[in-house]
């Protein structure tokens, strides 16, 4: 399943829908859906509120049920940012947020990430069987 958003905060509802479209489609176990919504939630929110990207951009998200694992890709075109290598600050607490990097270094698998043609493209795995 494939799906585009522009790089606007109401992208991050509709990706965290295509997600639980996805995973009813693909017949996860209600924990792994859990997971998966929290992990597009989490990065999608990052590229749009982080990743600098212009607006009307896309950001493109891609996922694939191979066996027992979800393969969740996505690509932006916000700043070069690698999360195999990114400092992990904590949780802020007077704003929230700032665990969502951890949450995704935890529950996925990190497969790849590399830059092209001005675009972020990051590989995760979801274990979900």
């Amino acid at each position: 399943m494939t799906a585009r958003a522009p790089a606007v905060p109401a992208a991050v509802a509709r990706l965290i829908g295509v997600a639980r479209t996805f995973a009813e489609a693909a017949r996860l176990p209600p924990s792994a859906a859990d997971l998966l919504a929290v992990i597009v939630e989490e990065w999608s929110a990052n590229i749009v509120e982080h990743g600098g990207a212009a607006p009307e951009s896309l950001i493109v998200l891609r996922l694939d049920r191979s066996g027992d694992a979800v393969d969740i890709s996505f690509s932006d075109a916000g700043m070069a940012f690698d999360p195999r290598t990114a400092e992990e600050r904590g949780p802020h607490l007077e704003r929230g947020g700032g665990a969502g990097i951890a949450l995704i270094r935890f529950w996925s698998r990190i497969a790849d990430y590399s830059r092209r043609r001005g675009r972020n493209r990051l590989q995760l795995v979801l274990e979900v069987g």
